[in-house]
């Protein structure tokens, strides 16, 4: 086996090139001939010294010889991806029996079983169920309707299950696909020679058709599961970035959901359905008003219009007065459910309470109340659960206020501390400042010695605070009819969108944003709204079954489902390659059945070299 160069002439411009094969010399009836193996392209560019090594270890690897001496990395890495062509491009498929489907025709081989060895290890399992998934939801045939060709459909679908189930940079999505994961097998495609732009290059793509591809989905989620959309869920998040963000407009200093106030960061916003599938989603400003955001993302949520509109379930950042009139308009005319803006003084007291959740962890108590000057019903509610959440969130925050203000009097007794009064009397406003959520409750005093001009100590105690109003909030609502639970209820669906951010910031890498220009990071967005269409088809699935793992749990136990080679020396010296997904366990049973899979990923493919 050897490599030969072979010079052409381009036609049309009378140039010269050449190309590079994998050649071996046979020996026939008719004296020795020459055999083209596989044709390496134009743009291999191996030094010519080293194409002997090259071919050697090829045929070493096809013919299951052990190697005398290792060869260099750069070698190794080209032997293995040629050999896998020549025994792809050699292979056939295992044909099944006509009689019984579930099994192969019998092929009896007499081998040496200490020559068996495996190699290429890739996972299938969750590759299995995102690709079924994304097959089922029509998402690939969308695609080429929108002109993505075969070899940028391939790169895209290979992309976004990489979001789902090995979530990460471009540059580490790019390692996955070609060393990790066996889904280009399942695509019947190759990703050996992927180049990283191409990549990147998905998202760009798929932004320029994001509202057609998010009509679709919508529709055929819809119709796929017969989903009612009476209810309308709305909500924002936002993520920061790794960097300073200056090429990136949209990239702002705001208020950090994840508590990231040294990072710029872009505002998601997503609009979900009672059963949790997205409609809509949109980047806006790290410091968007959230009130300000809620016109754009409602308005012709469908391509048809619906007999009844449904009802809208907002929080209260962005329950503003302003959106409620908006809401009410007789050009909208929509029923809403939102969190109220009131305080919690402003709450009547004397209202009787009716219990409408109650478990070992938190009892929920409820209140209806009509407000004839707004036209509105208002629901008052009372729950353990987030009055210990709020009790333990001014603890911590008393504690913490009160450890400064020890220090600052401290500091009146050291060296080189603060002790002129003015100066401490700055230092405890800013403290003041930092602290407003809690500082209210307490009263400090601040003692001067008038001859020095210094301040002599710092006193402080906690008022006396009514905590009667802890874990109390109103919602307001012009939906009518409705009993105390059925309101209560419908409030809680927006728990839905709070695990759609969650899922996507946990299972599906949206944060942090490592991307600096504004059109990738809507790009890098985007794909993760995309998964997590996937995820939530294939969760709703799985519980209507009563399956209720979280996405983590399955891509991790699925990812002991693999294909492998195995190789075994033939009584004549040829070498059996068979490339076939191992059995599947239990578990991986258990979701295939759930989502009506085969057990098998991927064909069972042979070749005897």
């Amino acid at each position: 086996m050897f490599i030969r160069e072979v010079t052409h002439r381009n036609r049309k411009n009378n140039t010269e090139y050449s190309t590079y094969k994998v050649v071996e010399s046979l020996r026939t009836e008719r004296g020795p001939r020459q055999h083209n193996i596989l044709n390496l392209g134009t743009d291999f560019n191996l030094p010519k010294e080293k194409w002997k090594d090259l071919a050697n270890r090829i045929e070493e690897i096809i013919t299951g010889q052990q190697s005398l001496f290792d060869y260099p990395k750069e070698i190794e890495t080209l032997a293995q991806r040629y050999a896998r062509k020549i025994i792809r491009r050699e292979s056939s498929v295992v044909p099944r029996s006509e009689e019984t489907p579930s099994d192969y025709l019998p092929d009896y081989q007499t081998v040496d079983i200490n020559s068996i060895e495996n190699e290429q290890a890739r996972t299938v399992g969750a590759e299995h169920v995102v690709l079924h998934t994304i097959n089922e939801l029509g998402l690939d045939q969308e695609l080429h309707r929108l002109g993505f060709n075969k070899s940028e459909l391939d790169v895209t679908i290979g992309v976004i299950a990489a979001k789902l189930i090995d979530p990460a940079s471009e540059r580490a999505t790019h390692i996955w696909l070609q060393q990790i994961s066996g889904i280009d097998e399942l695509m019947d495609t190759d990703f050996s020679h992927l180049s990283q732009d191409r990549v990147y290059k998905v998202s760009d793509k798929l932004l320029r058709h994001k509202q057609e591809i998010e009509q679709y989905l919508s529709w055929k989620e819809r119709n796929l599961f017969n989903l009612q959309e009476k209810i309308i869920l709305y909500d924002l998040t936002n993520t920061f970035f790794e960097g300073s963000g200056k090429f990136n407009k949209k990239a702002r200093f705001g208020r950090s959901k994840d508590k990231r106030t040294d990072c710029p960061v872009v505002t998601l916003g997503l609009v979900l359905d009672a059963d949790g599938f997205p409609k809509r989603s949109k980047v806006f400003n790290g410091n968007v008003s959230e009130g300000k955001t809620l016109k754009k993302m409602i308005q012709n949520l469908s391509s048809k219009k619906p007999l009844i509109k449904p009802t809208i379930v907002l929080d209260a950042g962005i329950a503003t007065c302003a959106n409620i009139k908006w809401l009410k308009d007789k050009e909208n005319q929509y029923t809403y459910l939102v969190v109220s803006r009131k305080r919690k003084k402003d709450i009547p007291d004397n209202i009787e309470m009716i219990t409408v959740k109650e478990d070992k962890h938190t009892i929920v108590q409820v209140a209806l109340v009509e407000n004839k000057e707004s036209d509105e019903i208002e629901l008052y509610c009372h729950s353990t659960g987030k009055e210990k959440k709020e009790k333990g969130i001014k603890s911590l925050f008393a504690k913490r206020f009160e450890e400064e203000l020890e220090k600052a009097h401290q500091a009146l007794f050291k060296k080189s501390g603060t002790k002129r009064y003015d100066k401490v009397v700055e230092r405890i406003g800013r403290l003041k400042e930092r602290f407003r959520r809690i500082a209210h409750r307490y009263e400090i005093t601040i003692k001067k010695d008038p001859k020095t001009n210094k301040a002599t100590s710092i006193d402080y105690h906690q008022k006396e605070q009514d905590t009667r109003r802890d874990g109390l909030y109103s919602l307001r609502t012009n939906l009518k009819g409705l009993k105390e639970e059925e309101i209560w209820n419908i409030y809680n669906m927006l728990t839905e969108v709070e695990d759609a951010f969650c899922s996507m910031k946990s299972e599906l890498g949206l944060r942090p944003v490592h991307h600096q220009k504004e059109f990738r990071v809507d790009g890098h967005l985007f794909i993760t709204v995309l998964a997590y269409h996937i995820l939530h088809t294939i969760r709703f699935k799985l519980r209507q079954l009563g399956i209720h793992h979280d996405w983590e749990t399955i891509r991790h136990l699925l990812s002991t489902h693999v294909r492998i080679t195995t190789m075994m020396k033939r009584k004549d010296g040829k070498m059996i390659h068979i490339r076939k997904s191992c059995r599947p366990e239990l578990f991986h049973k258990e979701i295939y059945d759930a989502l009506n899979l085969p057990y098998q990923p991927g064909k069972t493919i042979k070749v005897i070299l």
